[in-house]
């Protein structure tokens, strides 16, 4: 077994994975004018990602037991490279729709073998190592963004930017071939299936399955649309984007020293305080102001998933690969009903501000697409403040009690 060679194939799937959210969010526009769909409508098909990446979640995480890390990572390949090709040749709403639920049952595929696989490889540095593993998510978030950037400019299509993602997906399955991959850490530790379970239906538990509803929403609900509604908004929608993922993506690679500082539960005070305000920044911002309302709401997000990822593995440990299974399937879920609610209301603030029978000139069209996508992401706040509260009281709870919550076990 060589864990470098692991970790390395699982961080490149992770790129797989990332490169899809940014050339669907490049491609929305393209897929409403071509297939002739409402903003909705294209929300429901990024939407079906997040239902497959939930489905191979929830199935994924408690297999990966039983058919091993290398069975769930075989369908993880399969998928990508069956969802690349059935997307590339769609012809009409549900073939879209079926190559996009394909590729969402990949991606939940690979996070539910990588995360457990990671944090068997490195076991006395979960926290960590898991945002560096998650660094390749912003980090494919960018390469994507940039590739669907530059095939815009060179004239190539939706087509050929998605084609693209058979490379690293053709790496990663040829990385992981010929490798032996160990046990869970569940199984090495000796513990029961039931005692799985049993770890799953701790209050603590559930509070965090909770809060990662409206995390995932708030990060990658937003971060969906974002190229689509910034782009009528005078800027680049999918360099806003590159740059937000960009600002992750190193701010995850030197997560260490603010894991030891804040505490996983401080990170997520100062994540959800960030996120709130880069939101609302976002809705009353235009031009280059955009960009640095961006910044604030990328520094909000930057630490969310792998800090939620990490929390759950450090506090509750006896929950396993299916904790980290429900954590991730939880939040795919809420975003794929949260990108068409985002939809209607993007329709509804362009519906509003529409003359009835009058068609509005272009650039008239552009400010009032501008105004309803930036009031829609207005209305996203609402997670991360909510969640302030939440996080707030956690921090408090695990300074005053005897253990710090970081320490403390199901």
């Amino acid at each position: 077994m060589n864990p470098t060679r692991l970790f390395r194939a699982s961080c490149l799937a992770l790129i797989v994975t990332a490169m899809s959210f940014a050339l669907r969010g490049g491609a929305t526009g393209d897929w409403a004018a071509q297939f002739n769909l409402s903003n909705e409508q294209v929300g429901w098909v990024n939407g079906t990602a997040f239902w497959g990446f939930t489905l191979a979640m929830m199935f994924g995480g408690p297999l990966v037991d039983t058919l091993g890390f290398k069975r769930i990572l075989g369908i993880a390949f399969f998928g990508h490279v069956a969802g690349v090709l059935l997307t590339i040749f769609a012809w009409d709403f549900w073939s879209l729709f079926g190559g996009t639920l394909l590729f969402g049952i990949a991606n939940g595929s690979v996070e539910a073998a990588c995360n457990p696989l990671v944090t068997t490889l490195y076991p006395k540095d979960q926290t960590t190592k898991l945002n560096h593993f998650h660094v390749w998510f912003p980090g494919g978030i960018v390469i994507g963004g940039l590739l669907a950037f530059l095939f815009g400019k060179l004239g190539l299509g939706w087509q050929a930017q998605f084609a693209t993602m058979l490379l690293p997906a053709i790496a990663y399955g040829i990385m992981f071939f010929g490798q032996a991959l160990p046990q869970t850490e569940r199984v090495q530790r000796g513990e029961s299936t039931g005692s799985m379970f049993a770890a799953c239906l701790a209050p603590g538990f559930i509070l965090m399955v909770a809060c990662m509803l409206l995390t995932a929403a708030t990060e990658l609900g937003s971060g969906q649309w974002i190229p689509n509604i910034l782009s009528h908004a005078g800027v680049s929608g999918i360099l806003v984007l590159v740059w937000i993922n960009g600002i992750m993506a190193v701010g995850r690679m030197f997560a260490g020293p603010f894991v030891h500082k804040l505490s996983p539960a401080g990170m997520l005070v100062m994540s959800a305080v960030l996120s709130t305000l880069g939101l609302y920044a976002m809705s009353h911002a235009s031009g280059n102001m955009l960009f640095g309302a961006a910044t604030i709401f990328a520094f909000g997000v930057c630490f969310f998933w792998p800090t939620m990822v990490g929390y759950v593995a450090e506090n509750y440990p006896k929950t396993g690969a299916l904790g980290m299974a429900v954590i991730g399937g939880a939040g795919m879920l809420s975003v794929s009903f949260v990108l068409p609610i985002i939809g209607k209301w993007y329709d509804q603030g362009i519906a509003a501000r529409t003359p009835e029978g009058i068609a509005p000139a272009a650039d008239a069209l552009a400010a009032i697409q501008s105004a309803a996508g930036l009031e829609a992401l207005g209305k996203v706040a609402v997670l991360p403040l909510v969640l302030t509260v939440v996080f707030a009281g956690l921090y408090l709870v695990s300074r005053r009690s005897a253990k710090p919550a970081h320490a403390a076990r199901a």
